[in-house]
């Protein structure tokens, strides 16, 4: 499995957690960003192919960041993720656009985020 993820959350901790959790599926972690600001900068630096955003940022819903950032010229696939296991199914998905993929941050362990990212 290749691909290029781009990280964006504001927990120090989550950020390392989920960076080794790629990294061992084989994914290499081209950025890590702390806010939406930091987001968008890192992503049109490294193009990466993937995204992984939380919902909660401090200085923007990460919903919002999560469709600028699919929306991108080379189009990355977007995950959004919480640490509210049902924040998938209330997230509001803007202008009719399709879903977003979701997962809790409690099951990122669980060996399905790779594929999320890459399918």
């Amino acid at each position: 499995m290749s691909g290029s993820i781009l990280i964006v959350d504001d927990d120090p901790s989550f950020l390392s957690l989920a960076t080794r959790i790629l990294t061992q599926a084989g994914l290499a972690v081209v950025a890590t960003a702390e806010d939406a600001t930091g987001a968008v900068s890192a992503a049109n630096a490294t193009r990466p192919d993937a995204a992984l955003v939380d919902v909660g940022l401090p200085d923007r819903e990460g919903v919002e960041l999560a469709y600028e950032l699919a929306e991108l010229p080379w189009r990355p696939r977007v995950v959004l993720t919480s640490t509210d296991s049902d924040a998938g199914f209330a997230l509001e998905v803007p202008d009719g656009r399709p879903r977003l993929p979701f997962i809790a941050k409690e099951d990122l362990a669980n060996g399905g985020l790779p594929s999320l990212l890459t399918s």
